[in-house]
């Protein structure tokens, strides 16, 4: 049935459809990035699409490709039991304007999977009702799941906030001992035991 859905999809959409492939029951249609919203709609709302269901959504950094980013969504059908992987590219050689149209009002629970996007790779989600980082502070640098955002970058170092600014109250014990945490925070362990 899932080579249907692209069948389908290449029949409604045309040149918008710009590759497809299906390998042991994994199709994938890589569609036009400035028709992804129109084409999950299509496949949310088609009686014989019914991709009800929004499995995943993450990207994928392809470096040395333009455009340099693929915006993936996994959808599946409860009804029809069928599955269907779009993708979408975005972003200049740097993967700066990687910008998409947001999904979070096709399938309300595309909402955190772009903010994991957007706070890992940068992906901008036009029309994304609170566009922020997920799993990040917001003082974080950078995007740590492109390939080019350097292995041993030193983040800056931000104070706890105060009860009075969390608003709650703040029972906080520091993240790392003397001798854990980051390289800047690291000591040499020594398994020599002190015998004075």
């Amino acid at each position: 049935m899932s080579q249907r859905a692209l069948d389908r999809l290449k029949e409604r959409f045309g040149d918008a459809v710009l590759e497809t492939s299906s390998f042991r029951g994994d199709e994938t249609a890589v569609v036009d990035a400035s028709r992804w919203k129109e084409i999950a709609e299509f496949c949310r709302a088609d009686g014989q699409m019914q991709f009800d269901m929004l499995v995943d959504l993450c990207a994928v950094d392809y470096p040395d490709r333009l455009p340099r980013l693929e915006v993936v969504v996994h959808l599946y059908s409860i009804a029809k039991r069928h599955r269907l992987r779009l993708k979408a590219r975005v972003g200049d050689e740097d993967a700066e304007g990687a910008e998409i149209d947001t999904l979070t009002d096709v399938w309300s629970g595309a909402n955190w999977f772009e903010r994991e996007t957007f706070d890992m790779f940068g992906v901008k989600f036009k029309g994304h009702p609170d566009l922020r980082r997920i799993l990040l502070y917001p003082e974080f640098e950078g995007h740590p799941l492109l390939k080019s955002y350097p292995a041993d970058k030193t983040q800056p170092l931000i104070p706890y906030r105060t009860e009075a600014e969390a608003g709650v109250p703040v029972d906080k014990l520091a993240p790392f001992r003397a001798d854990e945490g980051m390289s800047f925070g690291r000591k040499a362990w020594s398994t020599e035991k002190d015998e004075s």
